[in-house]
């Protein structure tokens, strides 16, 4: 009997000893950027491609949640429902392109101190949920490498704080602004508008895309 019971213990440790690890749940939250970025060709499908080159697709589940247009507020006001009622292990932040745009296309971009507030509220919640939170600088408004895009200004201004912040909140930081703007210092010799990183000043070409992947996938597989 002793002999029985003991077979069955280490068969129940051996079930349990191969059970697979619990996938990380990585959500990418922004604009359209991130809208697109979920499509295929899109930089959420390349960062699942470089976690299989280093034999890690195993441990991360990938989950868009980008709507066109979206601000810092936009994001804010979706928060329950597309980042705490999911359950995420990781959230992914790319946001501010639309906060600092609209300001001169619409008049419906988003004042920096208000940016500040409800990014700051957003990552609160994050930390008081036990999500692990990932920030990144916004990228391009415009491809000019010589600081003559219109909204270069604001862009570096946001990014600047965004840097400060995860630096004082000990969050892990995706430097995309600086990303961006060292590519292009190296690449577009011809001082191009759009054409080398985006389709369109803003929207990811395919260059674009692997681009965000690599920064990204950097920092989420150094997640613990």
């Amino acid at each position: 009997m002793k002999k029985i019971q003991y077979l069955l213990l280490m068969a129940v440790l051996a079930l349990f000893a191969f059970q697979p690890a619990k996938r990380k749940k990585v959500i990418f939250f922004g604009d359209s950027i991130t809208q697109q970025g979920a499509q295929p060709g899109g930089y959420i499908p390349k960062i699942d491609s470089l976690s299989k080159l280093e034999g890690r697709q195993d441990e991360f589940e990938w989950v868009g949640k980008g709507i066109g247009g979206n601000r810092v507020y936009d994001l804010f006001f979706r928060f329950q429902e597309d980042v705490l009622d999911q359950k995420p292990d990781i959230v992914v932040v790319y946001i501010g392109i639309n906060d600092v745009w609209h300001k001169t296309t619409s008049g419906t971009g988003t004042e920096f101190k208000k940016f500040g507030a409800f990014y700051d509220k957003m990552i609160t919640k994050m930390k008081q949920a036990g999500i692990q939170p990932v920030i990144c600088t916004p990228s391009v408004i415009g491809e000019y490498n010589d600081d003559t895009n219109l909204q270069d200004g604001d862009l570096n201004y946001y990014s600047k704080w965004i840097r400060q912040y995860a630096a004082a909140n000990n969050i892990p930081l995706v430097d995309l602004r600086k990303a961006f703007m060292e590519y292009l210092d190296k690449h577009n010799p011809k001082n191009e508008e759009k054409g080398i990183l985006t389709t369109d000043r803003v929207h990811l070409n395919n260059q674009g895309n692997l681009l965000v992947a690599q920064e990204m996938w950097a920092v989420l597989k150094k997640l613990k």
